[in-house]
Formats: structure tokens, sequence, C-alpha cells
């Protein structure tokens, strides 16, 4: 039998025997992992709980009863639908010092990750057109936004990566993993995957960017036409007061579109080989926990209106509190 049939054999073998991955996460630094198990676990409660109050006031303040605050809305829920994809698993990891994920639970967090992903790109593109009308077309704004567009750019946002995602995540685990099954990563993310794989994964990549282009950079391309038009129609503003007030109202949604896009562009415009394990880590840890943890402050600190609504909101539990009393 010659060695390429006994390698051959081999593979098989191992691919047959494979029903487990090891996330190694953060091993890399052991005597930091009760360190980093506190502070992603206080960025996790804090994600869910600033988020939350997001929710809670666009659905309850009349003044915030706007397509601008509906897309809000939905977004800081995706924020916390998004971050539940990997952070409680990586805190199970830290608190257990073990990295045993199962393929199905790791095709699974594969999955929600890049469909969560995907739904942020198209409903940061389906904000910047909501602020594109609210500017550059005014007197069209309530007949171009109504209740049932909103809703069905925000439903257009949630499915349209389904079936794309659920394809993209067969393909991936339909590969041999056949050289090792330890993933150099703190979730199951496409670029560490496909080192792992044996055989060729050609095909693999060039669907990868294929995906990202689509769901990635076309979004994008729409924000930045949007913003083009936004900023040239606010430079046309006579008044200095309106300007700075038409921005305001951007300004906010173009930071995140900065922080996300740059990093999750990063990632995954350039999946295999060109990308060190330890930076595409750290990319991964901005566009999945950091920039999340950070849009609540973001959008709250720099919008008035969410300002108003949180103040009256305290005075309603204050008032409601010394009633009790």
């Amino acid at each position: 039998m010659s060695v390429d049939e006994d390698q051959f054999k081999t593979e098989r073998s191992n691919v047959s025997t494979l029903i487990e991955f090891i996330l190694l996460g953060f091993s890399d630094v052991p005597s930091l992992q009760w360190m980093l198990f506190m502070i992603f676990f206080v960025m996790y409660l804090t994600i869910l709980m600033c988020n939350s109050i997001i929710i809670l006031l666009t659905k309850t303040d009349p003044a915030l009863q706007t397509p601008m605050y509906f897309f809000l809305s939905n977004f800081s829920f995706l924020e916390v639908c998004y971050v539940t994809a990997t952070m409680p698993r990586m805190l199970m990891d830290l608190y257990t010092l073990k990295g045993n994920i199962s393929v199905l639970a790791c095709a699974t967090q594969m999955y929600f990750v890049l469909m969560l992903g995907g739904t942020e790109c198209l409903l940061l593109a389906a904000m910047a057109y909501d602020r594109y009308v609210a500017i550059c077309k005014p007197l069209q704004y309530a007949l171009l936004m109504k209740d049932k567009v909103c809703l069905q750019l925000v439903a257009a946002s949630w499915i349209s990566g389904i079936p794309v995602e659920i394809g993209q995540t067969y393909q991936i685990f339909s590969l041999h993993f056949c050289a090792s099954n330890k993933i150099n990563h703190f979730f199951c993310d496409i670029p560490p995957l496909l080192k792992l794989a044996c055989g060729d994964t050609f095909v693999n990549t060039v669907a990868v960017y294929v995906v990202a282009v689509v769901f990635v950079m076309v979004p994008f391309l729409m924000i930045i036409v949007s913003y083009v038009k936004i900023i040239c129609n606010i430079m046309k503003m006579s008044s200095a007061k309106g300007r700075a007030k038409a921005f305001s109202t951007c300004s906010s949604h173009l930071i995140v579109v900065i922080l996300f896009y740059g990093t999750a562009s990063i990632t995954y415009l350039q999946p295999k080989p060109n990308q060190s394990e330890g930076m595409g880590k750290l990319l991964s840890l901005f566009y999945t926990i950091l920039i999340p943890a950070l849009n609540p402050i973001i959008y709250t600190l720099r919008n008035k209106d969410i300002m108003m609504a949180l103040r009256k909101f305290q005075n309603k539990l204050l008032t409601w509190w010394e009633s009790l009393k």
C-alpha cells in the first residue's frame, strides 16, 4: 500500500471520528483567564442592560415613535442577539477552562454569527437610507418612510441572509477537518476553520469573498452613497445651526458604521492565509463584543432625544419608588 493511500485512510478515519472541536480561546494567557471572565461578564451584562433600556425607551416614549428610533430599537435587539451568539459560550469556556464544542454546536454558532452579522450590515444600510430621506427629502419623509416601508426594510434585513448563511455553513462543515480539531479562536468562525481543513478550499474561500461582497461591501457602498448625498445637502444649508442639527442626527450612525465595517471587512475579505490568528481574534473581539458595548453609549450620549427620554424614565421610576414608601 502506498504512502498516499495510508495518508488518505488516516484522513478519512479522522474525519469519521471527529465529533467535537476545541476552542482554544485565550488559553495562551492562562494567568488572565479569571480576569478576562470578569471583564467580559460585566461587558455582557452592560450590553444586555443598555440595549434593553434603549428598546424600552423607544417603545414607551411618545417622542421616540419615529422611523429613526424604530430602526434603533431593532438595531439594539440585534446587538443583544449578536453578542449572545458568542459571549455565553466564551464565558463558559473561560470559567471551566475547557473549550470542547460539538460539531453541531459549532455549526449552529457559526450560522448565527454570520446571519446576525449580515443582518447588521443590511440594517445599518436601512438606517442610512432613513437619514438620507430625512435630510435630503424632508417633505417626502412621511410618505417614503411609512410604517409599512420600515417594517419591510427591517424584515428584509433579518430574512435575506438566512438561506445564504445556511448554505455557507453547510459548505464549510462539509469540508474534511483531518489536520486538527483545535480552533485557535474564541468562537466558531470561518477563517480559523478553513485553516483546519485539508484538501482544496479554493471554492470555499471564493464563496466567503462573494458573500462578504454581497453582505458587507454592497451595503457599505449604499451607505457611502447615502452619506455623500447627505453631506452635500448639509453643506448647502444656509443656517449653521441647521447644519449642526442635521449632522448630529447622523454622526452616531456614521461612527458605528466605520467601527463595525472596518473590522468586519478586514476579517472576511482576507480570510486565509493573509491574516494572523492573533489579529483575527483581536478584530473579532472588536466587531462581536467591543462595538456592541460601545453602541448604546454612542447613541445615547450623542442623542438629545434619548437622553431626555432617559431622564423622564428615571423620574417615573423615582416617583414610583416614592409611592411605595
